[in-house]
């Protein structure tokens, strides 16, 4: 093998990176040791120019741009060698998983400590009770993980449940225990010797990030068992308890309707451009969404590929179309020096992103569950015709808490019931109480109800422009939550049976060739008799 075999080229480079952004859309980038970039708020471009490779990431903090030179995979991440302008040494960067950088033998250190200091918290709080086999040990058959420390309180013949997280761990896992908690205590009760009764479980998490596992904790089935949240100080050891009641508002933000026939009008000179540079036969594959009443996004099964800005002008008091073309964090302006960029790009998007395509390609795999969304929304009236399929909002960002700012569809069933969906193309432990959240919010908004100009008392949402000619009902909304059958977490309907009574929710699975052909395998709801 010559030296240039062994050199890699420049189109494998750009893939490998792609590939790796692309499934893990949290990464972050380092240099040093140091994160320079976090992929969830930054933007990135990798690019094949005069037979070299071209990162850029940007921020609103920095920005870097660097020739990789070689992609070596290790076990948790990716290392960049890269060389700067004038530079003659290379240079390496990292993308890691996560902004968790702590080493493993660290992060197992701190879960030690966290588990003695829990068990004395117990202890000192709780007397009279016995803190017994405590453990953070993984147990992947019970999808039980080392981040949560989990273990039982003795009294007599009465038992409760515990598990307690750290604040070194991420904001992610955090929110995540209460899905933890409810499988934990079903273990203990299907594990018990039948003599202890285990009606409670303790949730114990850092001061200051309560609120997630408060607001969901408050929509869980008391008769079910007593569930208690605790804040742990791992400064002072205090061990408090938080009052569910007190919560506070939920973080609502309602944005007005617009009409989305008059945002495509406005930005139609910026879509034919783009239209334009796809290749031969591809237009009608294309979905326009409208962003918002300046903005349209130009979709392919799901993928934002370009975008439509109808934004005022920086030379005169009109307004021009600003393009951008990109999945995702990778969005780049099309200008005349890049336009030819943007149609390599379409040409291999088009080619690689359709329902027979081939399954290791990165532009087929991104984004799966916009993509499932999409057949999901363009199909509704066949699969599910008790919903509104002409009232159908996408991406809603009605709702914000953290990072769940948007949910994947809102419509109204026949009844005039709102119905939230949440769609997942993958096996997810926690869309139970992540699908909760939404309906949280959604519930709120609709009992946000003033009287309108016909007298009749109108929810926020329509006060807002949605749901235009219709009227929506003040009941609770119903919960739809949707994934291929074979991708559906064992545990979800385990946690499911937990949600308080009032929730009407539905799990339906879809067929696993849902790309090429959507069907419906199978409906479990909680009005099903054994629930």
């Amino acid at each position: 093998m010559s030296v240039a075999d062994s050199i890699p080229s420049p189109d494998n480079l750009v893939r490998q990176i792609e590939a790796y952004l692309a499934l893990h859309p949290a990464a972050a980038l380092l240099e040093e040791g140091r994160v320079l970039f976090d992929m969830r708020m930054a933007r990135y471009s990798v690019t094949e120019s005069h037979g070299r490779c071209l990162v850029q990431f940007w921020s609103e903090e920095r920005n870097l741009i660097r020739t990789v030179i070689d992609v070596q995979e290790r076990a948790q991440y990716l290392r960049i060698l890269t060389r700067k302008m004038g530079v003659t040494r290379p240079q390496a960067l990292e993308l890691a998983p996560t902004t968790d950088r702590r080493t493993p033998t660290a992060r197992d250190a701190a879960r030690r400590n966290y588990l003695r200091l829990l068990e004395r918290a117990l202890s000192r709080t709780y007397p009279g009770c016995k803190v017994d086999g405590f453990r953070s040990a993984m147990d992947l058959e019970h999808s039980f993980g080392p981040a949560y420390v989990r273990g039982r309180l003795l009294r007599g013949t009465s038992s409760e449940a515990v598990i307690g997280v750290g604040a070194a761990e991420s904001s992610a896992t955090i929110d995540g225990i209460l899905t933890l908690g409810i499988l934990w205590l079903d273990y203990c009760r299907l594990h018990g010797d039948g003599r202890r009764h285990f009606g409670t479980l303790k949730v114990v998490v850092p001061p200051g990030a309560s609120r997630t596992t408060a607001e969901r904790m408050a929509w869980l089935n008391p008769s079910v068992a007593d569930f208690q949240l605790f804040t742990l100080d791992e400064r002072t050891e205090e061990l408090a308890p938080v009052d569910l009641r007190d919560t506070g508002n939920l973080e609502v933000r309602l944005i007005h309707a617009y009409s989305t026939s008059a945002a495509l009008e406005r930005c139609r000179t910026g879509i034919d451009r783009i239209m334009h540079l796809l290749p031969p036969g591809a237009k009608d594959r294309v979905e326009l969404v409208p962003r918002s009443a300046t903005e349209v996004a130009l979709l392919l099964h799901g993928l934002e590929f370009a975008r439509v800005r109808h934004t005022p002008s920086s030379q005169s008091f009109a307004k021009v179309d600003e393009m951008t073309f990109g999945a995702g964090a990778n969005e780049t302006p099309l200008t005349q020096e890049s336009e030819k960029l943007c149609e390599q790009l379409l040409q291999r998007l088009f080619m690689s992103r359709h329902p027979d395509g081939v399954h290791s390609d990165v532009l087929f795999r991104m984004q799966p569950e916009r993509w499932l969304e999409s057949r999901l929304r363009l199909a509704i009236g066949e699969i599910l015709p008790e919903l509104r399929g002409d009232l159908m909002y996408s991406q809603v960002p009605a709702v914000s808490s953290g990072d769940r700012g948007m949910l994947d569809l809102l419509t109204l069933h026949r009844t005039g019931r709102l119905a939230v969906i949440e769609v997942k193309a993958n096996e997810d432990l926690h869309l139970p109480l992540q699908a909760l959240d939404y309906w949280m919010r959604v519930r709120a908004v609709n009992l946000d109800r003033k009287v309108g100009e016909a007298g009749r008392p109108l929810s926020a949402l329509e006060r807002q422009g949605y749901f235009v000619g219709s009227e929506v009902s003040v009941r609770p909304p119903i919960l739809l939550l949707v994934a291929p059958a074979l991708r559906i977490h064992p545990a979800n309907e385990q946690v499911l049976r937990v949600l308080s009574p009032e929730i009407e929710w539905e799990l339906l699975a879809v067929s696993e060739n849902w790309r090429r052909d959507l069907s419906v395998v199978f409906r479990k709801r909680s009005t099903d008799p054994r629930h």
